[in-house]
């Protein structure tokens, strides 16, 4: 008999649908086979804007190894959210921001073999990188 599944559903709020797609988009390439992400829209806001989340659910045997993989998607969606506001900021004149950060993903692509990012899988530090989100 199989053991039953541990599962955690993240969902994080966006402004707008671009900004949840361009950081889903960000998260899809680290996602295992346990883990499913997804855009979900919301109603519109005060300001006419359509609200949306992304949404990840991950499923584990055991209740360390969600940790884990909780652990590390909360540190790839902080930095996918960064890279994503930075990519708003510096967006160039008459170019979309979705064009402007795939552009910029293929200028720096060579660049990113030889860079690697350490990540810190400490319970204390994804407590506190949670309380960014909603």
């Amino acid at each position: 008999m199989t053991p039953p599944l541990r599962r955690a559903t993240i969902r994080t709020a966006f402004p707008d649908e671009e900004s949840a797609s361009v950081v889903a988009s960000a998260l899809l390439p680290d996602n295992t086979e346990e883990m499913s992400t997804r855009v979900e829209s919301s109603s519109r806001g005060a300001d006419g804007t359509h609200r949306a989340a992304v949404v990840t659910t991950i499923e584990r045997e055991t209740t360390g190894g969600l940790q884990a993989t909780v652990d590390d998607y909360v540190v790839n969606l902080d930095v996918a959210h960064t890279v994503a506001q930075h990519g708003r900021t510096t967006a160039r004149p008459g170019v979309s921001n979705s064009a402007a950060a795939e552009n910029d993903t293929l200028e720096s692509s060579s660049d990113s073999a030889s860079n690697e990012m350490s990540r810190s899988t400490s319970t204390s530090d994804s407590r506190s990188d949670t309380q960014h989100y909603e």
